[in-house]
């Protein structure tokens, strides 16, 4: 089936900490000014814009050399603190001289965790847009602790363009895309395309981190290839390139990587459990009839289909399927707690142990089975 063009009504830009700070972790106003810039552009013709901005450790690192019994997440928290504050006096400032209200959003993973949270952002979120307030989110990074980090703000901007139903991702580092080799050696080409029939391209990808990011390509190859096959164009681009934004948007040649959409979209529940791993509470275990069932993709989880019960969960909480091997088959929304999951195993009880509706498959663990 051929894909459709990109959409760009509704745009999540992610702008990493090498794109807008210095070698020596000061903010480039010159830089951030050329991104207010692209970005004004695209809000003046209608289109909505949020903007997932890194930057803030990296800037608050400047200012403070912390004493030497500070250890290293205190001091992480305290540059999150001072930077914060002047990257969004930064971004606050620049967005006025074009008349735009810029809005700031810190975002915990703890947030995403129950449906109630994670409405109760998405609610936000659709205000500060619907009232053309520009919507700038950043890891609270001030609280955040290593359990509840996002991988980096890759992560957090495919959650939240997930969760406001964007049309397109684009998602500014310091290299076009991704690569075939390694960049700048003899015979490596930048990878323009990526869809769903395209190979694993993990192989290719360099897993040393850069800079003042915590995360690197690897992950925002692994961000783009899931929030992709949610019906999400996603673009890669350098950051450091005038006009990059508006660039992309408009179809002009330039270089990026972009992750073709799938024509699937998921609806706004399976989107948030796609996402919604790290916040399992326990898992249960599927006999291969039930497995099968399952990989149909349109079938709930029945009780007489499970075989064992792990861990500790109450009605409500998000758990893993796994098959008699112990692979992760999917997530889903439980009906009921491990105490009556338990006790009813293999029985044929009146509601499903997880709905279709709140069941989402691991698209890895389906393919593997394909191949």
């Amino acid at each position: 089936m051929k894909s459709k063009e990109p959409e760009f009504n509704r745009i999540v830009i992610k702008v990493g900490s090498n794109v807008i700070t210095q070698s020596d972790g000061s903010l480039n106003d010159g830089r951030i000014l050329r991104l207010v810039e692209d970005v004004a552009v695209l809000y003046k013709q209608g289109i909505e814009v949020i903007l997932i901005t890194s930057g803030a450790v990296a800037a608050g690192r400047s200012d403070v050399t912390p004493s030497k019994k500070t250890n290293i997440i205190s001091a992480k928290q305290i540059w999150a603190a001072i930077g914060q504050v002047k990257l969004m006096a930064s971004y606050q400032f620049l967005f006025g001289k074009y008349g735009i209200h810029a809005g700031q959003l810190l975002a915990t993973k703890e947030a995403f965790r129950d449906r109630r949270h994670y409405l109760n952002m998405k609610n936000c979120i659709s205000a500060m847009l619907e009232n053309h307030v520009l919507p700038i989110v950043n890891e609270n990074d001030t609280i955040a602790i290593n359990e509840l980090m996002f991988t980096d703000n890759d992560e957090l901007s495919g959650l939240i363009s997930s969760m406001m139903d964007c049309n397109s991702l684009i998602i500014l580092s310091n290299v076009d895309g991704i690569y075939n080799g390694v960049p700048g050696q003899e015979g490596t080409e930048l990878i323009t395309n990526i869809d769903e029939e395209s190979e694993d391209l993990e192989k290719y990808i360099s897993t040393v981190k850069s800079g003042f990011g915590r995360g690197g390509m690897f992950t925002k190859y692994s961000i783009a290839r899931k929030i992709a096959s949610q019906g999400i164009d996603v673009f890669i681009a350098n950051g450091t390139r005038d006009s990059i934004i508006t660039n992309i948007v408009r179809g002009k040649d330039v270089p990026y990587t972009h992750f073709v959409a799938s024509t699937k979209r998921a609806t706004g529940v399976k989107k948030w459990l796609s996402h919604s791993d790290t916040f399992a509470k326990g898992a249960v275990v599927v006999n291969n009839g039930a497995r099968e069932v399952l990989l149909l993709e349109k079938s709930s989880l029945l009780m007489i289909g499970i075989t064992k019960v792990e861990g500790f969960f109450k009605n409500g909480d998000i758990v893993r399927i796994l098959d008699e091997d112990g692979n992760n088959i999917g997530l889903g929304k439980a009906q009921y707690d491990s105490e009556k999951a338990e006790q009813s195993i293999g029985e044929k009880l009146k509601k499903p142990f997880i709905h279709n509706d709140y069941l989402v498959i691991n698209e890895k663990y389906k393919n593997s089975i394909q191949d």
